[in-house]
């Protein structure tokens, strides 16, 4: 296991790298003028000059990445150009929103999709089935933040149930009933797309194991349906799903900036948005290879644990 688990990070580290390229080639190609959004359309030449030369962005650019790479790796991000802060103290006061707002939906989306694939599965070519399929391609093909607009309308502004924006009430309640008030709808947009996917890989792979032969001889044992579907099925069906759950965790959480603005969620993916318009390069950098580095790691324990539960992989 522990040879496994070093080879999964040996090859994490190349992806790693590449993710930094990316990130900083695309936030130093992108039209616009750091020094230009920090002082205005009156900055005179001057002022612009020295703030780019305060701001590194003088120098070449294979010296910048270089710089910005090196310090990345000690944890320092920079400091933010908007506000004005260190990136990394932004980055973790926003991260934990957002981390909140993500396992939420992860939860939703596993608790929601494997027992709607698994009943579609059992009901396959029935009324059930259809539907439960219909809802799932509704859910995959509508943008969060169209259906995080129409949850507003109807449970924020219909029926009231709910609180439309934000993660705690204005008038300063607060407490965990409040919280979590705030959660559901932000929680329910974001998960949609995440548990059709969950719960169509469910209804696939319990499709490819529920008339093999182990299971159909544990029919002929005697066994209860109910336990010939948990016992055999689900255990064997739920293998190649267990990879599927690592690449949603780590969508939910690139994925949240829509979901985060249409309900004004204080998370990482709202920072970010904000970061855009300001051109705030080192707030970018930074939360973006933040996102990349819990996508890389959430994929390691993906990979270990599938490997660990699949006899058919060999660990040495």
């Amino acid at each position: 296991m522990a040879g496994f688990l070093l080879r999964r990070v040996v090859h994490s580290v190349p992806v790693l790298i590449g993710v930094t390229i990316v990130v900083f080639a695309m936030m130093h190609l992108a039209p616009g003028d750091p020094a230009q959004a920090m002082l205005g359309p009156m900055a005179t030449p001057e002022n612009l000059a020295k703030i780019r030369h305060d701001l590194g962005l003088d120098r070449p650019l294979t010296a910048q990445y270089l710089s910005w790479v090196s310090h990345a790796a000690q944890g320092d991000f920079g400091d933010s150009i908007k506000m004005a802060s260190p990136v990394r103290t932004e980055v973790i006061d926003r991260f934990g929103a957002s981390l909140l707002l993500g396992g939420a939906s992860f939860v939703i989306a596993i608790l929601v999709g494997i027992p709607a694939g698994v009943l579609s599965a059992l009901n396959r070519g029935s009324v059930v089935d259809r539907l439960i399929m219909l809802v799932m391609m509704a859910g995959i093909s509508m943008p969060p933040f169209y259906l995080g607009m129409l949850l507003i309308v109807a449970f924020a502004f219909k029926v009231e149930l709910f609180p439309m924006s934000g993660m705690y009430s204005t008038e300063g309640y607060g407490g965990i009933g409040d919280l979590l008030s705030h959660l559901v709808l932000p929680a329910v947009t974001l998960a949609g797309a995440s548990t059709t996917v969950i719960a169509r890989m469910t209804r696939s792979s319990v499709l490819e194991v529920i008339n093999d032969d182990y299971v159909r001889t544990a029919r002929a044992k005697g066994l209860a349906e109910q336990a010939v579907v948990v016992r055999h099925v689900l255990k064997n069906a739920l293998i190649p799903v267990i990879n599927l759950l690592g690449l949603q965790i780590g969508f939910l959480l690139s994925a949240t900036a829509l979901v985060e603005v249409v309900f004004s969620w204080p998370g990482l993916g709202q920072l970010l948005v904000s970061s855009v318009l300001a051109r705030d390069l080192p707030m970018l950098q930074g939360g973006v290879f933040v996102i990349a580095l819990v996508y890389v790691v959430t994929n390691i324990v993906t990979d270990t644990v599938h490997a660990a539960v699949d006899p058919r992989l060999h660990l040495s």
